[in-house]
C-alpha cells in the first residue's frame, strides 16, 4: 500500500525534475523505486476490485434461473 507521503515524495521529485537543478542519480533511483511501488499498488487495488464483480448472468446461472427471470420476479412483487 502507497502512503500519502510517498505520494508527495513522488510529487516532489517530479516537480524537481522540471527545474533547472535536475534529479541527481540517487533521486532519479528513488523516483523509479517510488513509481514501481506506487504502479504495482495501483495495479493490486484495481485487480481486487475486479474481482469483487459479478455478472448478473453468472448468478442467475449459479442459482439456476433463465436469462430474464429476475424480470418475472420483480413484476409479480410490484403486483
Amino acid at each position: 500500500m502507497i502512503t500519502e507521503e510517498k505520494v508527495e515524495r513522488i510529487n516532489e521529485l517530479a516537480r524537481k525534475a522540471k527545474t533547472s537543478e535536475g534529479l541527481s542519480e540517487e533521486e532519479k533511483e528513488e523516483q523509479q523505486v517510488l513509481r514501481r511501488e506506487y504502479i504495482d499498488s495501483f495495479k493490486a487495488n484495481l485487480r481486487s476490485q475486479l474481482e469483487q464483480i459479478e455478472f448478473v448472468e453468472d448468478v442467475e446461472e449459479a442459482e439456476g434461473r433463465k436469462k430474464g427471470d429476475h424480470v418475472v420476479e420483480i413484476e409479480e412483487n410490484l403486483n
